[in-house]
């Protein structure tokens, strides 16, 4: 309390968008007596103390006590439950892992900015716009890669506004960058690589080979492949069996295995191991522990490009695009849309190339009443 011609209850507290203490004053001067103005100051400096050990800031105006929160505490929240998906299936590995990048990244980069957001009501769509500038221009990363960020924001917002953080999404009004207009790239594996491919991995590395053959002959997902164990193989069918459990659409399904994919995991003696082992585990063999897809992608990207001198543009999971464009050449669209699992013969026919699009000979000949 500072008394004298003009009595004030003066304090200091952090301006987080000057980055310094300031003097904040609130007058009495039309509180009564002396011994009266003495009394409510009292009061409301209790009171004050309170709030600001609470976190309440006289420099930031919001409707929730939520929003003094720290930016960093409140990111750490976030971590803290979309972990908890994890655990409860609500979102895939691959998500949570990109999920968490992306905080790391928004985090590191708000710490070298000339004035970082120190609260979280400060997280607002001018700072979500800057970041992706940051993501797409500053790290040069790929149209692709900066949807995925604006993905990471956007999921982050919602969080926000539904724990009262803040009042509105900080995301609105920001759009992706049109998949129409992206610049695919992946492309389809040649007739003559393919050939190379298959050679190669023969001499240097046939458990890598069956790993490619699931992906191009039984068009299965490098994530479902993963989690596959041998007990989902019926040798006598010649099916594998999809759980919903692991497959991308939450869908249970059946694919037909390849005479080729069979006589390649005998020749392997791949069925002398427990039938509850992933086919899949260490060194691309059997085993009791699951290993990652991404040891498939690393393994492609370190191993069969460099000696192959593969473009940039054969990525893994080109075998599957290559396997349904070359299953399209040789049979009907809805035998390679149940091989693929895909939910419409739309998605299926856009992997048609061109030449096997063909005119329908019995709309050739056909004369109408015109």
């Amino acid at each position: 309390l500072y008394t004298g011609v003009c009595w004030y209850i003066g304090f200091y507290a952090f301006d987080p968008s000057q980055r310094v203490m300031r003097r904040k004053r609130i007058k009495i001067n039309s509180v009564g007596t002396s011994a009266q103005k003495k009394r409510f100051a009292a009061q409301v400096c209790h009171k004050l103390a309170g709030k600001l050990e609470n976190g309440w800031n006289p420099w930031i105006e919001a409707e929730s006590s939520n929003a003094y929160k720290s930016f960093k505490e409140v990111l750490n929240l976030y971590r803290k439950f979309i972990n908890r998906q994890l655990e409860e299936g609500v979102l895939r590995l691959s998500t949570i892992q990109g999920y968490q990048s992306s905080s790391r990244i928004l985090e590191e980069w708000n710490e070298k900015q000339p004035n970082p957001i120190t609260y979280i009501y400060q997280f607002d769509h001018q700072l979500c716009v800057r970041f992706l500038d940051y993501v797409y221009i500053g790290r040069g990363n790929s149209p692709v890669t900066r949807n995925n960020h604006l993905a990471f924001l956007r999921s982050f917002s919602t969080f926000l506004v539904q724990r009262m953080f803040v009042k509105a999404k900080p995301t609105e009004g920001i759009q992706n960058f049109s998949k129409s207009n992206l610049k695919k790239e992946r492309t389809v594996i040649s007739a003559s690589d393919m050939k190379r491919l298959h050679e190669w991995l023969m001499a240097k590395n046939k458990p890598f080979l069956l790993v490619c053959y699931f992906l191009y002959y039984m068009l299965i997902r490098p994530r479902e492949i993963a989690k596959l164990k041998l007990r989902d193989i019926n040798v006598a069918k010649q099916t594998v069996f999809i759980d919903a459990s692991i497959s991308k659409n939450k869908k249970s399904g059946c694919v037909t295995i390849n005479q080729s994919v069979l006589e390649l995991m005998l020749d392997l003696g791949y069925f002398n191991a427990p039938a509850d082992y992933y086919i899949f585990s260490e060194n691309f063999m059997p085993g009791a522990k699951p290993i990652s897809e991404r040891h498939y992608r690393y393994y492609w990207a370190t191993y069969v490009v460099p000696a192959l001198n593969f473009p940039p543009t054969y990525k893994f999971y080109s075998l599957k695009d290559s396997g349904i464009t070359e299953m399209l050449r040789s049979m009907d669209t809805l035998s390679v849309k149940e091989q693929a699992r895909h939910s419409s013969l739309t998605i299926t026919d856009a992997y048609t190339p061109h030449d096997v699009r063909s005119a329908n000979p019995t709309l050739t000949n056909y004369k109408g009443l015109l």
